[in-house]
């Protein structure tokens, strides 16, 4: 393998004789979490085969949880492959329709390509692209018409072997990385009180640029500033944190896909799109998909007027549900 292939430990290996599944899914945490039953089917059909998984070097940790890639080839998105290898004998896109994405796949030569088919690429057979489904029936459905059975309901991961000190919590997570699905940081503060008042511990969770914004749901809602862990754990330590929480409140975000994927309980606040995309499968009974029933725009630079419909006690209510029926 070239110098950017490398076993999720970080080793090297040379070349093998073993015929290689190249899988392209170049996106963020929300995106892999949402193909593992795929990346499993994969590797139960292919059990001799090295699984190689094209996406972000930061993916590392979860990748290695997958327990169905054999090797992380680091890329950024569309236009970064960089192939340096053997052709692969396989190679699968769930990176998305394309068609920038398929040919990234068909520049490594591959024997056989499974993808969904496009209108530029007439020459490339597949399944047509259905933008209703949700995204992890997406990829199976990818796969099962292509003649690999794959699981939809394959999708938990075992928790990270990375120890936490935050075991227990209630993890509150305000932020999001559009506006239009933020939930007003204030009501975040009010069920964070009202939580902690029932004698639960809280722990506020946020990317680097999100550390003001978690210490305003500290600070409004008589948080201890200590509790904010905004900025302060890599993705393998949040990880960590929501696989050993007792409940998590977020919006439509990565870290909702987090509490699905570890079988946390989660209330997750949706708006303006729908949780039928993207949202914890309905039949995961641990997490509560909360939304107003009606879309909006994704790109507008305010909370979401439908989100906005999303009443902080209904919140409350269903968090204080989740934690009696799943006591930690």
């Amino acid at each position: 393998m070239s110098d950017n292939d490398e076993h999720l430990d970080g080793s090297l290996d040379p070349p093998t004789a073993r015929g290689t599944v190249l899988v392209l899914r170049a996106r963020g945490t929300g995106d892999l979490l949402t193909a593992v039953p795929a990346l499993r089917a994969l590797r139960k059909a292919c059990p001799h085969k090295q699984i190689v998984l094209a996406a972000p070097e930061r993916l590392r940790p979860l990748a290695d949880l997958v327990e169905a890639v054999d090797r992380l080839h680091p890329t950024t998105g569309v236009g970064d492959l960089q192939w340096r290898s053997a052709a692969p004998e396989l190679a699968v896109n769930l990176h998305g329709q394309g068609p920038d994405s398929v040919r990234d796949l068909l520049g490594t030569g591959p024997t056989e390509l499974i993808a969904y088919s496009h209108p530029e690429l007439p020459d490339v057979p597949g399944p047509r692209w259905r933008p209703e489904l949700h995204e992890i029936d997406r990829w199976c459905r990818l796969l099962d018409e292509s003649g690999i059975a794959a699981d939809p309901t394959d999708l938990l991961l075992p928790p990270p072997p990375t120890p936490t000190p935050h075991v227990g919590t209630v993890v509150v997570h305000p932020g999001a990385a559009a506006a239009a699905r933020r939930w007003p940081a204030d009501r975040f503060a009010w069920v964070a009180r009202q939580l902690q008042d029932d004698g639960h511990d809280i722990a506020i969770t946020g990317g680097a640029d999100e550390i003001s914004l978690a210490r305003s749901v500290a600070a409004a809602g008589g948080i201890a500033p200590w509790r904010v862990l905004a900025a302060h754990t890599g993705l393998e330590e949040l990880a960590a944190v929501i696989a050993s929480a007792r409940l998590v409140l977020c919006g439509d975000t990565d870290i909702a896909h987090l509490a699905t994927a570890f079988g946390t309980p989660s209330v997750v606040l949706f708006g303006p799109k729908p949780p039928t995309l993207w949202g914890p499968p309905p039949w995961r009974r641990r997490h509560r998909a909360l939304w107003a029933g009606h879309t909006g725009d994704a790109s507008a630079d305010r909370p979401d007027p439908g989100l906005l419909e999303l009443d902080e006690h209904r919140v409350l209510a269903e968090a204080r549900s989740l934690l009696e029926r799943y006591p930690f």
